[in-house]
């Protein structure tokens, strides 16, 4: 181990050892209250370097962590809770400390040294939450060895080393966090920690810490196109920006690049499966989220009927991996996505003959007019160019006439006209894909991932088109 810092935090420094030895002083409290191998410990804190001693304290005892988001209310955590059923708590959330004994992460941690035995590679080592976009979210079981094998192919298509610095500003709770501050400690690379997401915040610590690796959502896209004073940051330690969790947007991020020279690296995965296709470094394209992972096989399937399709052919995508998920919790919802270690996405998509994969939009959040399927992420692409339009999502009610109707959540930069948005669409796409109605709102409701929240604008704005 080396004595240099590992991670960063506001004004605080920690070096590998010192991680170590804080890891192993939590353990020793943990085990004093009862936390023993095989069982689950929940967490749910907020971005401080006492998340990562606390996910690998856990781990020295051969427990599992159970990662509960700070943003959930108590009845997602509740939820959370009820399927997965920690036997321990430990976090910084009033909310969890309502619900069951929670060691406060506010409390001083006393250094400790010792030899621990390492995880078993099949055993549990953590309990991420999918994004639940279409119902409550289901609790994603990953073992230490898929874990072990989704940084390793992370850290191969970012061909990130020890010499690289980077940042994390998502909640760690979520796998892309968790992955990003396990690549960097395992890689041996620099690592900044922060509390919360803010922009200039991010832009000051690239040109400070001289950041050569930075992840990007669809927020921090969108807020990077259009900050007003982009061009005063010196960016030019980057190697990329990495994008992940939605679509690239080719509008937004040629705007980026064309303002900072910096270009993008497109990238795939899920909670399930956390690192799918990445784009090449250094021959990357906005049309790909790229090649599959080394490690990592993609197919393209018929869904109704289950044929394996050909390049060019949409289908929904389906991998296989060596960091694929155990299952879920509930057990009963594994078998509709794991089928002879092939999981099924619910993602949209086609391979090419070159092995680059494009992605067109989710299965169940396809909208079918007069017998068309229409992906919203298609609509969204165009009304995305629209200059008066800073961010949208797009869902399907039902319909008579029809079968579904196409409805535009839109938030808008200055005055327009529903009709001019509809008409917008309707003069680049097929007529069954303009919308039939817009809906101005002042936000999109997002997770930390980027990903819509479509089933929140359902219940908001969903009425059918016959009401």
């Amino acid at each position: 181990m080396t004595d240099s810092v590992a991670l960063a935090f506001e004004e605080c420094e920690y070096s590998l050892p010192h991680l170590d030895a804080l890891a192993g002083g939590l353990a020793a409290v943990l085990r004093a209250r009862g936390v023993r191998s095989g069982d689950r410990v929940a967490l749910m804190s907020s971005n401080r370097p006492e998340f990562v001693i606390a996910v690998h304290a856990v781990w020295r005892l051969g427990a599992a962590v159970v990662l509960l988001s700070p943003a959930w209310k108590q009845a997602e955590v509740e939820h959370a809770l009820s399927i997965t059923r920690p036997a321990y708590a430990v976090g910084d959330h009033p909310v969890l400390a309502g619900l069951m004994p929670m060691l406060s992460l506010e409390e001083p941690i006393a250094a400790a040294s010792g030899v621990h035995p390492a995880p078993e590679p099949g055993a549990d080592g953590v309990l991420v939450f999918s994004s639940g976009t279409t119902g409550l979210p289901k609790a994603v079981r990953h073992t230490h060895a898929s874990l072990a094998a989704a940084v390793e192919h992370w850290r191969a298509a970012l061909r990130f080393t020890a010499q690289d610095r980077i940042q994390v500003l998502t909640p760690p709770s979520h796998i892309l966090g968790l992955l990003n501050i396990l690549l960097a400690l395992r890689t041996g690379a620099w690592l900044r920690l922060h509390r919360r997401f803010d922009l200039d915040l991010m832009l000051r610590h690239i040109e400070k810490d001289r950041v050569t690796v930075e992840m990007a959502v669809a927020p921090i896209a969108l807020a990077l196109a259009a900050h007003p004073d982009l061009e005063s940051y010196d960016l030019s330690s980057l190697r990329y920006i990495m994008w992940g969790a939605t679509p690239v947007s080719a509008s937004v991020a040629e705007t980026v690049t064309r303002r900072t020279g910096v270009g993008w690296l497109p990238a795939y995965g899920t909670s399930e499966l956390p690192v799918i296709a990445c784009n090449p470094v250094g021959r990357a394209r906005l049309d790909s989220v790229g090649r599959p992972a080394p490690g990592v096989r993609v197919r393209v399937v018929a869904p109704e009927s289950g044929k394996v399709l050909g390049p060019g052919e949409i289908g929904e995508i389906h991998a296989r991996s060596p960091g694929l998920m155990a299952g879920y919790l509930p057990e009963a919802a594994t078998a509709s996505v794991l089928r002879d270690g092939w999981y099924r996405t619910g993602d949209i998509g086609a391979l090419d003959a070159d092995g680059w994969l494009r992605l067109t939009d989710r299965l169940k959040e396809l909208i079918k007019v007069r017998g068309f399927q229409v992906a919203p992420a298609e609509v969204e692409s165009v009304l995305h160019a629209h200059p008066a339009v800073t961010d949208c999502a797009v869902f399907g009610v039902p319909d008579t006439a029809d079968g579904e109707a196409i409805v535009a959540a839109v938030a808008v930069s200055e005055a327009i006209g529903p009709d001019e948005l509809i008409e917008y669409v309707g003069a680049r796409l097929a007529s069954y894909k303009r919308p039939r109605r817009v809906v101005f709102v002042p936000r999109i409701p997002r997770l930390p991932s980027g990903k819509v929240l479509r089933r929140v604008l359902k219940e908001q704005y969903g009425r059918t088109s016959d009401e």
